[in-house]
């Protein structure tokens, strides 16, 4: 990277809250957020809104008519940004440019519509334009006001890690000097849980114990992936701001040959690209943890701690994850991992997986890497820092 990105903000909605304050709360406290729910009469596994936010949702479809068509995957993503413009502070701010990513989109609404066109063989009115990937970005843009570029993608659940690296690329080329970016999934469907467990990585209900997930723990020998749903925002700045709560130092990438649809090597060779590409000159010592990606498959966390064993050795960094409490929220994983890293941070407190036993803990968090990866191998890693002391 030619110089530091500063990120201004970090907001999120997701089983863990709407606030900083009740996302660190919940992190601190050793429970997952999962219940058992209903999927078009199956059961499954899922981290879910709290009723306090889906209330905060709600509120939000009713402001305004337009948006009482809209899928939950974009309510999500203009809430979030709603506040993180706040805490950057970017209000009288308009130029700046937005990439918020998702995975799946629209999702229920595409549900939705398709089961009533097998229905009555007609399509409704706003089925094209509320069901586009674009949705999100533009929507956003539209509530914020904003004039600068609206960019949308989906890179499967690498998504919102992407949009980092977009928005640092905008930021280094001096197109822009501010930028929004992140990821906003709503994959709580019917069909969307149908299609995961068919490629047989969630996990099943009898295993419904104290902690049904079970993200790191390399000696699982059955999958333990579910899905939750969220969004989270991040608004970056080019150099080193005052009001920045974290620095981006470095960004990786990488895809490797595929050998099947939805997993990576068994020595994650895309991961081991990324990171060292994040790291660049950075000794290996002075990272003092890592955000796993970690869905909680058998193959897929191993291969990523199997890249990270072999790039660090003897001084492996403290390993976390947050999906066994919340789940894989697919496109916006990401960038609730930078989330869970800046506040560890922020608060310099390691939260570490309750069922996993660390050697030890960091007794200092500076400089911290978030890890994701999605179908097909594409692997993020960007390498955060501790900014400066006011």
């Amino acid at each position: 990277m030619q110089n530091p990105v500063s990120i201004t903000s970090v907001s999120s909605i997701s089983p863990l809250g709407t606030t900083p304050e009740e996302v660190w709360d919940s992190y601190r406290e050793p429970f997952h957020h999962i219940s058992l729910e209903n999927f078009r009469e199956k059961t499954a596994l899922a981290a879910k809104l709290s009723n306090k936010s889906r209330v905060k949702i709600d509120k939000l479809r009713k402001e305004n008519s337009q948006y009482a068509s809209l899928d939950d995957s974009v309510l999500f993503g203009v809430f979030a940004a709603r506040e993180a413009v706040k805490s950057a502070k970017w209000e009288d701010v308009l130029n700046f440019g937005i990439n918020i990513g998702s995975s799946r989109g629209a999702t229920d609404l595409f549900e939705k519509y398709h089961q009533e066109f097998l229905d009555t063989g007609v399509s409704s009115t706003l089925s094209s334009p509320t069901t586009t990937l674009g949705n999100i970005s533009s929507w956003i843009a539209q509530d914020l006001r904003s004039t600068g570029p609206e960019i949308s993608h989906s890179i499967t659940c690498s998504t919102a890690l992407h949009a980092v690296l977009n928005g640092v690329a905008w930021l280094q080329s001096g197109l822009s000097n501010t930028f929004m970016v992140g990821g906003s999934e709503a994959p709580l469907t019917p069909f969307t849980i149908a299609q995961m467990k068919a490629l047989k990585i969630y996990v099943s209900e009898e295993r419904y114990k104290e902690y049904p997930c079970q993200a790191l723990n390399l000696d699982k020998t059955r999958n333990a992936m579910f899905l939750g749903e969220g969004a989270a925002i991040a608004c970056l700045e080019n150099g080193i701001k005052e009001n920045a709560i974290g620095l981006i130092r470095g960004i990786g990438y990488a895809t490797e040959p595929l050998t099947h649809n939805i997993s990576i090597s068994s020595e994650g060779d895309c991961f081991k690209k990324s990171i060292k590409m994040a790291l660049g000159t950075t000794d290996l010592k002075e990272i003092d943890a890592i955000v796993l990606h970690a869905p909680g498959t058998v193959k897929g966390d191993l291969a990523e701690y199997n890249a990270i064993k072999e790039i660090f050795g003897d001084h492996m960094p403290a390993l976390t994850t947050n999906k066994w409490k919340i789940g894989h929220t697919f496109g916006a994983s990401g960038i609730l991992s930078m989330e869970l890293a800046i506040l560890m941070m922020k608060h310099q407190e390691f939260i570490p997986v309750p069922y996993i036993e660390y050697e030890v803990i960091p007794e200092k968090i500076e400089k911290v890497i978030v890890n994701a990866v999605g179908f097909g191998g594409n692997a993020v890693s960007i390498l955060l820092e501790l900014p400066p002391k006011k």
